[in-house]
């Protein structure tokens, strides 16, 4: 938890802000992009991206909003995102298991191109931000989602030769089941981290 203080003790530089809102745009972006192509190409794992995309765009917005705040207003945050990375995974998991029970066959040409376009966006973001993987639960939550993304990435580029290769859609819900996992386990790590950051900042005497 030392490397955490010393984040929270550092100021606020204008270089956090301007990845954050680059960060940001490109995630807004790439939503557009992938939930007009999961719905053109009935692909409940590029439909997820999306959103996903969507999430994160909102996740830098907050991250933002709270960033020159004090320690315990930061960890509410991130609790608040940690939070909704678990609701995103149980509306995943649901979809995947919808998907899969009706036999819907996604387009894998549409899969594979977009999943393709969006790993370059996350790698992008990634690379961004991973000087701040390890600070404080709220800049560590937008490393993860970032991270996240790019291996959902891979995975639905996956899926996409999966579904060509069998004509079937279950590699496509498979995929989503995984990419639901991944945001339980991101979502458990946020909320614990903030959780103790959150205890820390109650038991800090006050300055004055």
């Amino acid at each position: 938890m030392g490397s955490c203080c010393d984040y929270r003790d550092a100021p606020v530089t204008a270089r956090m802000r301007r990845v954050l809102m680059i960060a940001m745009a490109i995630n807004a972006g790439m939503f557009g992009v992938e939930i007009t192509a999961g719905l053109a190409a009935q692909s409940v794992a590029l439909q997820a991206d999306a959103l996903d995309f969507l999430g994160d765009a909102a996740t830098y917005g907050i991250t933002l909003f709270v960033l020159a705040m004090s320690a315990r207003w930061r960890a509410a945050a991130a609790l608040l995102k940690g939070v909704s990375m678990g609701l995103y995974g149980l509306f995943v998991l649901s979809a995947a298991v919808y998907h899969a029970a009706s036999g819907t066959l996604p387009g894998a040409e549409i899969m594979g191109s977009v999943g393709f376009a969006a790993l370059v966006a996350n790698v992008v973001c990634a690379l961004m931000l991973i000087g701040f993987r390890d600070g404080d639960a709220n800049m560590r939550s937008v490393w993860l989602c970032s991270r996240n993304d790019a291996i959902g990435n891979i995975a639905v580029m996956a899926a996409a030769a999966g579904v060509f290769a069998t004509d079937t859609g279950w590699p496509d819900a498979a995929v989503a089941a995984v990419m639901a996992t991944l945001a339980f386990t991101s979502s458990w790590q946020v909320i614990r981290h903030a959780l103790a950051e959150l205890r820390a900042a109650r038991l800090a005497p006050v300055s004055g």
